[in-house]
């Protein structure tokens, strides 16, 4: 059987280091001989590299051949998988996104509102390239597996631009939910949770949960209910104190988010929402908790971005390595596992983001959705899920309409489709507001977005 050559894409990333981890621990079943780190930035790739280094030789005892490379040739020639987890404008642009629109009264996240507006906005050229880098350069049956954010947007730009792609889009945000669900109900094997989930990226819920015999949908329902946040009890003591859990989903800036879960069942119990629902159901409290100078963007490069680049520091001067300066775990091993699924053909169930082709039958055939898939050779087979209800889908359809314009705006350089994205998102109050949002991100953007006319 023929080795296998995988590539990182923004291998400066802090979670590099995780994810090839995650990767090399495959290597058997990836039939791995090796890895590509690829990024524009060649000093901060270069640093990660060294640590990425001493997990291979130290940690792993692998001889796995490691590349890094800044040349898109050399990084894609005869590769089977390219992992995408671009960064575009890095944690400079992304603190913008987050304060520019709390300074209007706005949702200030990366993601989702105008933030992810804008970062899609930056994303989607940038993401077109490297598709048809890869199509140049790789091995004709490769696979782009894409962590790129904002996810939503990206993969419609993608399904509009480049239709033929070999591209599958996910997120681990379900899968750090689910991992909160297991520590709260003291569960320790998470390969065993089955669920059922529907919505758009950052924009869904979960429907059934379950472990072996029990209803865990019931169970965390319950437990919320009685705890107000969805947080297993070790994580809420050590926040108590102030002290770090180890996980980067439970920080103090996302204790509300996870408060919010019990907010948002209070109203709708029926389904366990995604944590991002809180930001477009609870708009008014996510910007009164937020605090316009000091945002998510501060506090990552303040600890994760700081531990990492410290870590390397150290290891250069002593030889040592802190192993808790560099994340590592269910964000890898997702994505390393959805490689091996369309490697070896194994059919496992994922939580992919796709076209929807009637899969939710009151949902336009042409929306991205987040569902579970089957995973072989071919790509995902989605599983088909009952019609949506009326509420949900009508959120769905708004923060879809959304996400189309915004991607219609970059095709066409409109001034007026990326209004009325900014305009139709639930996190914007008005028009008015819209236009000053938008107006104030172009501004900041100028070197990242198309002109729009």
């Amino acid at each position: 059987m023929k080795k296998n050559k995988i590539c990182l894409v923004g291998g400066g990333s802090t979670f590099t280091p995780g994810i090839v981890k995650s990767i090399v621990e495959r290597s058997e079943d990836l039939n791995l001989e090796e890895v590509v780190l690829y990024d524009i930035d060649e000093e901060r790739q270069k640093k990660v590299s060294v640590i990425v280094e001493w997990i291979l030789r130290k940690q792993l005892k692998s001889n796995v051949t490691l590349t890094v490379t800044t040349d898109a040739e050399q990084a894609f020639t005869g590769a089977k998988f390219i992992f995408a987890q671009m960064r575009v404008g890095g944690y400079k642009m992304r603190e913008q996104d987050e304060k520019i629109p709390l300074s209007f009264g706005c949702v200030g996240q990366e993601t989702c509102g105008a933030g992810g507006l804008a970062y899609g906005l930056r994303t989607i050229g940038p993401m077109i390239e490297l598709i048809d880098q890869v199509e140049k350069y790789a091995l004709a049956d490769h696979w782009i597996l894409n962590y790129s954010n904002p996810a939503a947007i990206v993969s419609e730009a993608c399904r509009k631009i480049r239709p033929k792609a070999r591209i599958i889009n996910v997120c681990d945000m379900p899968i750090a939910i689910i991992d909160m669900i297991a520590g709260s109900l003291n569960i320790t094997d998470t390969s065993e949770i089955k669920y059922d989930y529907f919505g758009l990226n950052h924009f869904g819920w979960f429907t059934s949960i379950t472990y072996r015999d029990r209803d865990l949908l019931e169970e965390i329902k319950n437990y919320v209910n009685e705890h107000k946040i969805l947080l297993p009890p070790q994580y809420i003591e050590r926040l108590k104190e102030n002290r770090a859990t180890g996980d980067r989903h439970a920080v103090s800036s996302w204790i509300h988010v996870w408060e919010s879960v019990y907010t948002m069942l209070q109203a709708f119990p029926d389904y366990l929402p995604n944590t991002y629902l809180t930001y477009y159901l609870l708009q008014k409290e996510t910007v009164e908790h937020q605090n316009p100078d000091l945002t998510r963007a501060n506090e990552v490069m303040n600890t994760r971005e700081k531990a990492l680049f410290e870590g390397v520091d150290k290891y250069l001067s002593t030889g040592e390595v802190d192993e808790s300066s560099f994340h590592a775990g269910s964000h890898g091993d997702w994505i390393s596992d959805l490689a091996v699924a369309l490697l070896n053909d194994t059919k496992t169930r994922f939580l992919v983001i796709t076209e929807n082709k009637g899969a939710i039958p009151n949902m336009p055939y042409d929306a991205m959705v987040e569902v579970p898939a089957y995973v072989g050779k071919n790509g995902p087979e989605v599983i088909a899920q009952e019609p949506v209800p009326l509420f949900y889908q009508g959120l769905m359809m708004q923060q879809l309409n959304s996400e189309k314009l915004i991607v219609e705006a970059y095709i066409e350089n409109s001034y007026e489709k990326a209004l009325q994205s900014f305009s139709l998102n639930k996190t914007i109050p008005s028009i008015n507001v819209a236009r000053l949002v938008l107006e104030a991100l172009i501004k900041e953007n100028e070197s990242y977005w198309p002109d729009l006319n």
